[in-house]
């Protein structure tokens, strides 16, 4: 699945007429970088779910056939749902015996999809998470066996999930590389009460995985984020850097862990 419903209020006045998934970088439209290099691990069937001009993206995908693989489209042009939201709402495309691997459309990296894919299905995790060490305002809070407890904006304190106590020092602050794998035995937690309508899937995350502990494993590879390093890249000759045979973004994040979920308090 594909995350292309966002507002992209980071990248204004780009997304002032134009949905952040089609901003290019270095000549290509995010959407389809994203989408190729599914394509290439192997990921064939994609939904991208839809939001800010979301009539733009179903006309760019039908112009270019789709890049040759299935597609479907999770509209929530009437209420933008957020990440957990956005995933319950796409459902009927995610569910079945098979993880899924989540992309957000302004996430750049070289990482091997197909071998991050693979790691979460040789685990028992319900959910894994790309992680990075690097200079943020919001940090995905982990013990010391790498196991998901919470999320903090240290710009505003703001916590999830809900009545969540950080205590400085007491975790592990990385910042979330904006892919992840889950697994569909999570859907059965958002069938609970609280999991309705707009949502984001870190506390549902958070509250919902029972598997124990493990170690993160390091993959080594560079992510990036279009919309964090927006003054960088645009500027207007600006390219992506090559290092072997993958693109990279201007200013990789070196190194990025997976990070299993945990339930809260073990």
């Amino acid at each position: 699945m594909i995350f292309a419903a966002g507002l992209g209020t980071r990248l204004r006045p780009l997304t002032d007429h134009t949905p952040k998934a089609l901003v290019s970088v270095a000549g290509k439209p995010m959407l389809e970088r994203v989408i190729l290099r599914l394509k290439e691990a192997g990921f064939n069937d994609i939904t991208v779910n839809i939001h800010h001009f979301g009539e733009q993206i179903i006309g760019f995908l039908r112009a270019n056939n789709n890049f040759g693989v299935t597609i479907h489209i999770s509209d929530e042009r009437d209420m933008l749902l957020d990440t957990g939201g956005g995933i319950k709402k796409a459902r009927p495309f995610l569910d079945g015996d098979e993880p899924f691997l989540v992309h957000n459309a302004d996430i750049l990296s070289d990482i091997n999809l197909a071998e991050f894919y693979k790691h979460h299905r040789e685990s028992d995790a319900e959910a894994t998470l790309l992680v990075s060490r690097r200079q943020t305002s919001r940090y995905l809070l982990l013990d010391d066996a790498n196991r998901l407890h919470g999320w903090i904006n240290k710009s505003t304190g703001e916590t999830k999930p809900e009545g969540f106590s950080f205590r400085e020092g007491r975790y592990k602050e990385m910042a979330f590389g904006g892919i992840h794998v889950i697994s569909p035995s999570l859907f059965r937690y958002m069938e609970r009460g609280q999991w309705k309508g707009k949502f984001s899937i870190i506390p549902s995350t958070c509250l919902s995985a029972k598997q124990p502990a493990y170690r993160a494993i390091r993959f080594k590879t560079a992510v990036g984020s279009t919309s964090a390093n927006r003054k960088h890249w645009l500027k207007p000759k600006c390219t992506i850097r090559q290092t072997g045979k993958r693109p990279l973004l201007f200013k990789p994040m070196p190194i990025s862990e997976v990070v299993r979920s945990a339930p809260v308090g073990t």
